[in-house]
């Protein structure tokens, strides 16, 4: 690896795909390190987990999907096809899957869960947290300049995912789910 400092960004600007300068609070740069910080927050649930535990693949997939994200976030429009990195155009589904799989062994739930439980659990929250965060800021980004609508279904389904696999770790170590309020706006009025 060469020098990790350029000196570049020294004076408020980053590089992005296709050889353009911006700002380094500029909308996509804000949603590349909020992405960024979500997958950072994701290796720390990893380190949480035992090896073997089946969500370890399932996050490492992601965690390796979302770099390629970063990088195609990272690019203007225009320059999407030159980006070598593909798109995330089977994530939102492979979310659901795993979102389904997990549900069918959890009880129904009818309220708001407060974050915490578990270590494990209250880091799988923060994720999810982040995971809203960075698709707010893509959509913020997206009024700019168009971001694949696969990027933001596998962002909008990865923070369903990362609450119901919170849930689930409660489940699985036998904590109790801290209920705030039902949901009262999803009942249906007779």
């Amino acid at each position: 690896m060469g020098r990790i400092y350029t000196r570049g960004g020294d004076k408020g600007k980053t590089h992005i795909f296709g050889g353009g300068r911006v700002n380094k609070d500029d909308t996509r740069i804000e949603a590349v390190g909020t992405l960024d910080e979500l997958n950072a927050q994701l290796g720390i649930v990893r380190t949480l987990l035992p090896m073997e535990d089946e969500s370890q693949a399932i996050l490492y997939k992601i965690q390796f999907e979302l770099m390629g994200v970063m990088s195609l976030v990272v690019t203007p429009s225009p320059l999407i096809d030159q980006n070598p990195n593909p798109l995330p155009e089977r994530m939102a589904k492979y979310c659901e899957e795993y979102i389904d799989k997990l549900l069918n062994q959890l009880p129904e739930s009818a309220y708001f869960i407060l974050p915490g439980g578990t270590p494990t659990a209250a880091h799988l929250h923060m994720a999810r947290t982040l995971a809203r965060r960075a698709e707010r800021r893509l959509w913020k980004l997206n009024r700019e300049d168009a971001v694949p609508s696969c990027i933001m279904e596998f962002i909008n389904r990865l923070s369903d995912l990362l609450f119901v696999m919170a849930r689930f770790e409660l489940y699985r170590d036998g904590a109790k789910e801290e209920q705030w309020k039902l949901f009262h706006y999803k009942r249906k009025k007779k």
